[in-house]
């Protein structure tokens, strides 16, 4: 009997996730593999945080709180937003949320009628299109080519924009490009946005702290306020503080949009863990030193990436503006054949081949919606990613 839901059978599992498992196994098996798979910090969370996680825990504060978050945290979401980004929002205009996914899937989910639009630019992060289609939205894919350092373009945006248009997404610094949008760009977008009152934009803005070569961050909600009453502003703690397992995401927006993500939350999962939100506040309101640190050493990271792949033939690299990804393009091994006969078809073969020959673990890039390319995380040591590009080297050397 099948007792599955018919939506999701369009729905695909995370590629990223996939990548990661696919390379777990070979583990198990005994093999060394190196994991470039899932994207998140390797660095500890920072002391303070943790202690004052302890603290809430010990203080009894391990009760359900509001849907929306507790009033700390709020407070200190709509002062951030305030501080670092300029943008003018009270505690009641906040949300958090179990992760900025579940943010993204609570606004689709309070705003989507089947067959509305998503206007997805692509390369875009694995889970928009698969959120979309969950709630009956479409995804409307917009290749933004490397040649437009793959940001979307006015021009673009323009041509991909129809009455059913719902949301726009953004994504900067961008997961798996490193692309980031200048405040410029961002007001010739909102420009376009102007003339479609219909269309929503949803700006994920998670890897704010993750920007390279001293890029001034600008975020969408600060270069175009005339679309506030229309702008969702997602961000959270998993990448800037090194929090990734304690789910926390937050986004500002209009009222009415945050009431009614607020009551999905209310009859879903009820409220983020307690201890995790005293941990938000201590994120938000204690010292920075430590995002300082992160950023630093992702850029050196990320140089490190930057001239091995320059390096091999057959390979070209864009250099990340910021994030810790590398978006490599492999355009040049399409057809081409391993030691072992088999042509690469695309970039899927591609990254099946860097696993089983190279020991290296990637995502191919059809699963951000631009191929041919291949995403590998650079948030892990330098040691270990100096292994992984010697180890990609020797492996395209050997196609044919």
């Amino acid at each position: 009997m099948n007792y599955i839901s018919s939506r999701l059978s369009v729905i695909k599992p995370s590629a990223s996730m996939a990548a990661s498992m696919a390379a777990k196994a070979l583990r198990a098996k005994g093999v060394d593999v190196i994991d470039l798979g899932l994207g998140e910090p390797d660095f500890p969370t920072p002391g303070h945080i943790i202690d004052a996680a302890h603290a809430a825990a010990k203080a009894g504060q391990t009760l359900y709180t509001a849907s929306t978050g507790t009033p700390e945290v709020r407070t200190a979401v709509a002062a951030k937003f305030q501080r670092e980004n300029g943008l003018d929002y009270t505690a009641d205009d906040v949300i958090v949320a179990n992760g900025a996914k579940q943010i993204i899937f609570d606004a689709l989910m309070a705003t989507l009628e089947d067959g509305d639009e998503v206007i997805l630019p692509a390369p875009y992060f694995v889970s928009y299109p698969e959120m979309a289609k969950l709630f009956g939205g479409k995804p409307v894919v917009v290749e933004c080519p490397e040649t437009t350092g793959f940001k979307l373009t006015p021009e673009l945006l323009e041509g991909a924009i129809t009455p059913r248009s719902k949301w726009l997404f953004l994504n900067m610094p961008g997961n798996p490009s490193g692309a980031v949008y200048s405040e410029g760009e961002l007001k010739a977008l909102g420009a376009v946005l102007a003339k479609h009152e219909q269309v929503l934009v949803l700006s994920d803005e998670i890897y704010e702290h993750i920007i390279f070569d001293g890029r001034e961050f600008v975020s969408f909600g600060k270069a175009c306020p005339e679309l506030k009453d229309r702008s969702l502003i997602v961000n959270g703690v998993a990448k800037a503080y090194a929090m990734t397992g304690w789910r926390v995401g937050y986004a500002v927006g209009p009222a009415p949009l945050i009431k009614a993500m607020a009551t999905i939350q209310s009859q879903s999962v009820t409220s983020v863990c307690s201890i995790a939100q005293a941990a938000t506040v201590a994120a938000l309101n204690g010292p920075q030193d430590e995002v300082s640190r992160f950023r630093e050493a992702f850029q050196r990271r990320r140089n490190l990436v930057v001239d091995g792949i320059r390096k091999i033939n057959g390979l070209t690299l864009l250099p990340p503006e910021g994030a810790f990804y590398a978006y490599i393009g492999c355009a040049s091994l399409i057809g081409r054949k391993t030691p072992k006969g088999e042509v690469l078809a695309d970039d899927a073969a591609v990254t099946t081949y860097l696993l089983n020959e190279g020991r290296v673990a990637a995502v191919p890039g059809a699963a951000y919606g631009l191929s041919p390319y291949f995403r590998i995380s650079t948030a892990t040591s330098d040691a270990v990613l100096t292994e992984a590009i010697a180890r990609i080297a020797a492996a395209v050397a050997d196609v044919e």
